[in-house]
């Protein structure tokens, strides 16, 4: 228990693999009295009343009828990241209480991994590793051969902070770059990147070397790749997903994977997370996964605890909330 005159915050815990950052502690200590999720379950009647906030880190705690009933207090819950597919904001917003995400924080490192995963299936990283740390590696194959990026084109779903990142990224490497989104951006911007819309889908999956997921999870959205989009793709195509697992059929993509439908994926997102240890995704050659780290580095999650802590101050203060979430 922290200092009783400070606005009660709700965390998920401060141990196990998904607590709050050890390293934030000291400074959402200046700010609140952080509870844990395990006190107030043990007492609710006690706990209940003081928390103003409830502080989502990795999805955690997580946010349904039977919390929002136990806090009378609740203003704001702040959410790492920029994905909202883990509250539901209809059953939010019928509280009254605010919601507020991180998407200027996390869009740089995550528009980093996805060209990281880019360039790492693009030159079968991964498989050239193995080789040349294999105790059964003799000689280099002079044939061991990837996809050149330079000049290649990408087509990126999801043309918003994280994919308007991406475009800059890979503008540098000379790619052509087609994007597909709700609507266009602005003309200026498409110009500073390089960048034509396609207003079908299926064009950018027909025309695209590499397909990058950059889209939030929404019930359109869901397994928007499915095994008709990846029969449309190239056979040397390669998909990046950093987006939500749910955005790609699993089941299409590991039939698309092993027939050849394309040519490799490189997923920093799947369903479930972490993927059963026998599941047969985790068998195949053409294929790179990570463990959902778009936004893993120190300098992305201290700027998201900084917006989290300034989002729940101006909620408490009565004040314009920063990155607050429009729940309608």
């Amino acid at each position: 228990m922290g200092n009783q005159d400070l606005p009660g915050v709700l965390v998920s815990g401060f141990e196990g693999p998904c607590c709050i950052c050890e390293d934030h502690v000291g400074d959402l200590k200046k700010h609140f009295n952080l509870i844990t999720m395990q006190e107030f379950l043990e007492n609710k009647t006690q706990f209940g009343p003081k928390i103003q906030a409830v502080y989502i880190w990795g999805g955690k705690p997580a946010v349904d009828l039977e919390l929002l009933q136990s806090l009378p207090s609740l203003k704001i819950i702040a959410s790492s990241g920029a994905g909202l597919d883990h509250l539901d904001r209809k059953l939010i917003a019928s509280f009254g209480v605010k919601v507020a995400n991180t998407p200027h924080a996390v869009s740089s490192p995550t528009a980093d991994l996805g060209m990281a995963l880019l360039l790492a299936a693009a030159r079968r990283l991964v498989e050239g590793y193995r080789l040349a740390i294999s105790p059964d590696t003799e000689n280099f194959p002079t044939n061991f051969m990837g996809q050149e990026v330079t000049g290649a084109t990408l087509g990126i779903i999801g043309m918003g902070n994280i994919g308007y990142k991406i475009a800059q990224r890979a503008k540098a490497f000379e790619m052509k770059i087609l994007y597909h989104n709700r609507k266009c951006r602005k003309l200026e911007e498409e110009k500073a990147v390089g960048a034509t819309y396609c207003e079908r889908l299926d064009d950018l999956l027909q025309q695209s070397d590499f397909v990058m997921l950059a889209v939030s999870l929404t019930p359109q959205t869901q397994r928007l790749i499915g095994r008709r989009e990846l029969r449309l793709m190239k056979p040397t195509a390669i998909l990046v997903n950093i987006g939500r697992g749910l955005l790609v059929d699993q089941d299409a993509l590991m039939e698309a994977l092993e027939t050849g439908v394309i040519k490799a994926a490189a997923l920093d997102v799947t369903y479930p997370e972490p993927l059963p240890r026998d599941h047969p995704l985790l068998k195949l050659k053409n294929i790179i996964l990570t463990p959902h780290i778009g936004s893993a580095t120190h300098q992305a999650r201290r700027q998201t605890m900084e917006n989290m802590i300034e989002s729940i101050l101006a909620s408490l203060n009565g004040l314009p909330i920063p990155n607050e979430v429009l729940l309608k």
